[in-house]
């Protein structure tokens, strides 16, 4: 009795899973079959072989990429219960046995994998909301010329309601999307009963056969057979909203049986019909059930959008915090659940870039071409850092981390080659905008790295400068002041600038640093760190992980237990402000340095991203020279 309620909230959490966790992956059966088999391209022949060949790599592909690498592997290398390419990162970044060639070509990576994973947070929602709507024209071809307009309402009413927050609506979401699976295994259980011959595809004999009788036409089909695992990355990325356990009991328990049942489902009923390649999957639906099938495929393929751009809030919200990307405005929408986020410039340019998307691809199966490209990027860079953490991290033996890890590097190298012939259909989409996002962030952090050195030419050690300014002969004031600075052993230049124009010190002076340790969050009693300078000096550091809101004024009143007693009221923040002017002798190219600039001045001030009370903060500016 003692073991039920952990197994009843485990239960829970992974029908909340559902919706988060797998509504990317769920959705695929909308678009996979058709794309593989009715390919402008490379369309395969309709043939009971084929068909079996391909139902076969479809099974395979789900069992080897989902199941054992992502489910079983992967997923054990959370950093502290979080998942992502950035959690991963900085992961591997904490291990200070990393020789500095690596660490550099760990943050390079992990760069551009977040970047690609920008281009999949525009398409996802595309072409899963579009291929949903697609079914109104199964129904009768007069819906045909709304498909877009339709498609378009969906997806603007979607990013309006975020700023509204999803707590309220996403209660909904697993039962929503468990209905979503029982309905595509009941869909493909009907199919699979009038034709049983199809489950001989279990047998790996006929993938391999597929793929000999045509090497050529078996690779360019790996690009479309890809699509079916193109939720793996997102399934990493959530995890951290429900632990390990209940997303395994999901995928195993429901997700997996309903994919495989709805994929080899859609396979009868192309070997009855070959004409059903038009649209197999809602083709399955008896006359009666195709409306309503149109409006829970919508239902689904929205929350599966929604667990994307909320993933897509999460990521910049991390490459924030370990700072790779300018402070943005962030709002909380729930006062209970810290991971309920709200990116209003992130949510805004995301809508614009996804209804680009539809109006320039207009269908799911050309918006098929341009997905699978990014995905494949950011698997293998996950290959690289799961390699680096089971050598260092789990103890494994190279040649065991290299057999197991080199196999799936093959497998995915091979995804990424079919993917790589749709660039000219599409697929250059996800790469010229994720070599866009990962320009700005590598340019964010060279630009930043380039203003401490300049700032850093004319530090003063605080152990030098506190015994200096320790007389008598300096005008002290009454309350507390407290300078931000990202430097915890140098003078801030707000304090220098202070006390040349005012001429004054504060009774009590705090120089204060907040830092981003490569955890997702920090333990309270770890936080702060105390330290007495002098009479009126103190050091204090305070330490957020990157799943974490700073919040200054609430640590400082944390240190009473550290020997510092904070009165909010009598406390002035000081912070430096910095004017970036580009310089075209400087370290990086004009039109670099002249982006940085754009990207600095547009930042979020450090008075909201810290939540300092406005009416208390005192700006200094300084003129730095890139």
């Amino acid at each position: 009795m003692s073991h039920e309620p952990k197994q009843d909230k485990t239960a829970v959490l992974a029908l909340a899973a559902l919706g988060v966790v797998y509504g990317d992956i769920g959705t695929s059966p909308l678009y996979a079959i058709k794309e593989v088999f009715g390919n402008a391209h490379h369309p395969v022949p309709i043939t009971p072989d084929n068909v079996l060949g391909i139902l076969s790599l479809v099974f395979w592909s789900l069992i080897v990429v989902v199941s054992f690498k992502y489910v079983a592997l992967i997923l054990r290398a959370d950093n502290r219960g979080e998942g992502g390419i950035m959690a991963l990162m900085a992961r591997v970044l904490s291990d200070d046995r990393l020789s500095p060639g690596t660490r550099r070509t760990a943050v390079v990576l992990g760069l551009f994998g977040a970047a690609l994973f920008y281009g999949d947070g525009l398409i996802t929602p595309a072409i899963s909301v579009l291929s949903a709507v697609e079914g109104l024209e199964v129904a009768t071809p007069i819906f045909a010329p709304y498909i877009v307009p339709v498609t378009i309402g969906i997806l603007a009413g979607l990013f309006w309601i975020q700023r509204h927050g999803t707590a309220k609506v996403g209660v909904s979401f697993g039962p929503i999307t468990c209905i979503w699976f029982v309905a595509l295994a009941v869909l493909g259980v009907a199919k699979i009963i009038e034709n049983p011959a199809v489950l001989a595809a279990l047998w790996p004999v006929h993938a391999l056969a597929f793929l000999a009788a045509d090497p050529l036409l078996g690779f360019l089909a790996m690009g479309s057979v890809f699509l079916v695992v193109t939720g793996a990355e997102a399934l990493y990325a959530d995890m951290g909203h429900f632990g390990r356990r209940p997303v395994r009991l999901a995928w195993f328990g429901l997700v997996l049986p309903a994919l495989l049942i709805n994929y080899f489902g859609q396979g009868a009923l192309l070997l009855a019909d070959p004409e059903a390649i038009r649209n197999p999957f809602y083709l399955m639906a008896p006359d009666w059930f195709l409306l309503p099938l149109v409006g829970l495929a919508t239902a689904a393929t929205v929350i599966a959008s929604q667990a994307v751009i909320s993933g897509v809030y999460s990521i910049t919200h991390q490459t924030i915090q370990l700072g790779y990307a300018p402070r943005m405005d962030l709002l909380h929408t729930s006062h209970s659940q810290m991971g309920q986020i709200y990116m209003p410039g992130v949510n805004w340019l995301m809508l614009a870039g996804v209804v680009a998307l539809v109006l320039m691809f207009k269908s799911s199966t050309n918006l098929a071409a341009a997905y699978g490209i990014a995905v494949t990027g950011t698997m293998i860079i996950t290959d690289f850092f799961a390699y680096l953490v089971a050598r260092h991290q789990w103890g494994w033996s190279r040649w065991r981390a290299s057999l197991v890890f080199g196999a799936l590097l093959a497998l995915d190298l091979v995804f990424l080659g079919a993917n790589a012939t749709k660039i000219v259909d599409g697929g250059w989409f996800p790469l010229v905008f994720g070599g866009f996002v990962f320009l700005l962030l590598t340019t964010w952090k060279a630009g930043r790295e380039l203003v401490h050195k300049r700032l850093d030419t004319q530090a003063l050690l605080l152990k030098d400068f506190v015994p200096a300014v320790e007389s008598p002969d300096i005008v002290t004031v009454p309350g507390t002041a407290v300078f931000m600075t990202p430097y915890a052993e140098h003078v801030p230049h707000a304090l220098l600038h202070n006390l040349k124009h005012n001429k004054v010190l504060h009774e009590r002076m705090v120089i204060a640093t907040v830092t981003a340790p490569a955890v997702p969050r920090v333990d309270e009693e770890q936080r702060i760190s105390v330290e007495r300078l002098s009479g009126r000096f103190y050091r204090i550091v305070i330490g957020y992980g990157f799943m974490e809101q700073p919040d200054v004024p609430a640590a400082l009143a944390a240190c009473a237990g550290q020997g510092f007693e904070f009165e909010p009221m009598a406390t002035s923040y000081f912070l430096g402000r910095e004017t970036v002017v580009p310089d075209r002798g400087g370290e990086m190219p004009y039109w670099r340095e002249a982006l940085f600039a754009t990207l600095y001045r547009n930042a979020r001030t450090a008075t909201d991203f810290f939540r300092l009370p406005p009416n208390q903060v005192v700006e200094l500016g300084t003129r730095v020279s890139l």
